[in-house]
């Protein structure tokens, strides 16, 4: 499913995490610790099921556009989701 209108934000992963949290920015990215490592696109894939998590989204409607084998990628959500991402960047 496509959305009419989507948002685009960076996330920064961090692989090896004692537990899931999805909370601060690291370089205006917002960081996403998953306890998978970093092998095979499995921090990748926990990642992106964690950000809908905290987004409050279903993990299909979280879409990584770039960065599959980098820590830093970029991710589209649906523009509904722009006011939850907003308020858990001015969380930390």
């Amino acid at each position: 499913m496509r959305h009419a209108r989507a948002v685009r934000l960076t996330i920064r992963v961090r692989p090896g995490a004692a537990r899931t949290k999805v909370g601060g920015l690291h370089d205006g990215a917002l960081v996403v610790r998953v306890s998978e490592r970093a092998v095979d696109g499995r921090a990748t894939a926990a990642a992106l099921v964690a950000v809908a998590s905290a987004l409050g989204l279903r993990p299909r409607e979280v879409t990584l556009v770039s960065g599959a084998t980098s820590r830093t990628k970029v991710v589209e959500i649906p523009d509904e989701a722009a006011a939850a991402y907003d308020a858990l960047r001015s969380a930390e």
